[in-house]
């Protein structure tokens, strides 16, 4: 929709880190600068937000980011923020500043307190940078591709050693809700199996007997990767060893998804999008989610993006099962 003349801008990036987002900040700032823009950083998220920490920058602010993995701008979660007066002590201090409008580089929770700004007249855009890939308007999130390559190099890893002690190995990987980054990664790291949490399991028909039958016909190391949406890694892996007699290990990969040096993709699609939404904010137009739709860059109206989903083909949870028969 068509706001009014929108010329000093404040960005800020919240809630998980994700690869990427240096390169998002980045292309707002030098992109905000080419159409005319004042670029105001928002530092710690809506927390930061609230406490007024805000300053202006420019092109040399974001010199030599795009390769920094996580944020210059740092990220917090608010509690403050989540209830009706925290919302309104934020627009408060975007009148304090005289910000014009802020883009929100973040995930689901964070285009949440984006909308709820936007609907007591704070002009806003969200950009997707989240590792889950759970933005239901988006086929792509900033950080997605960075984590599958953080979780496919370790995989490789714990297959060596699976394979030289004759293991089975059960692997948690991040998604929180989400399995697109199990499923990813667990066809490309050639998995006996992957646990997530859009399809229930059952551990003899979906873990035991694929992993007998690659023992049967020969294998002796075996991979199941598991989402943390799903859980109880520990207590897969001890059934494992319990019904099949095979040692098992498990590996919780943790927070290392989160960080690391940004991909190609991730850095063309934070820079495609932060792009659009200094695009968009120059014509005076707010209230919109940037998101990718094959390879096409789009926007949506806020409030239509945030009741959209996206849900893992059965296709690709076949491909695994037929792909990790030995």
């Amino acid at each position: 929709m068509a706001e009014k003349k929108i010329k000093r801008v404040g960005v800020l990036t919240s809630g998980g880190d994700a690869p990427g987002m240096n390169a998002a900040i980045r292309a707002v700032v030098r992109s905000g600068l080419y159409y005319g823009l004042r670029i105001f950083g928002i530092q710690r998220g809506y927390e930061g937000l609230l406490d007024g920490e805000i300053a202006e920058m420019n092109n040399h602010s974001v010199s030599n980011i795009i390769s920094r993995g996580g944020t210059i701008l740092l990220t917090a979660r608010s509690k403050e923020f989540a209830t009706e007066e925290g919302v309104k002590r934020g627009k408060a201090m975007t009148e304090i500043f005289k910000l014009d409008a802020l883009v929100v580089i973040g995930g689901d929770g964070s285009f949440r307190g984006a909308r709820d700004l936007h609907r007591i007249g704070v002009p806003v855009i969200g950009i997707p940078a989240t590792i889950d890939n759970d933005i239901g308007c988006s086929d792509y999130t900033i950080g997605y591709d960075t984590a599958m390559n953080t979780v496919k190099e370790a995989i490789d890893r714990i297959k060596d050693t699976a394979y030289s002690h004759e293991r089975c190995s059960v692997v948690e990987v991040m998604g929180r809700n989400a399995g697109y980054i199990a499923l990813h990664c667990g066809i490309a790291g050639g998995a006996e199996a992957c646990i997530i949490p859009e399809k229930q399991f059952d551990l003899k028909e979906d873990i035991i007997k694929p992993i007998l039958s690659c023992r049967n016909a020969g294998k002796h190391h075996y991979i199941i990767i598991n989402a943390e949406g799903v859980g109880g890694t520990m207590e897969i892996a001890e059934k494992i060893h319990e019904i099949t007699g095979i040692s098992t290990t498990t590996t919780i990969l943790g927070h290392q998804q989160r960080g690391g040096s940004p991909t190609v993709r991730d850095r063309v699609a934070a820079s495609l999008f932060g792009v659009k939404a200094a695009e968009l904010l120059a014509n005076g137009i707010s209230g919109r989610i940037i998101a990718m739709k094959g390879e096409k860059v789009v926007d949506y109206d806020i409030e239509e993006a945030l009741k959209m989903e996206k849900n893992i083909e059965d296709s690709l949870i076949e491909t695994s099962k037929i792909l990790s028969l030995y």
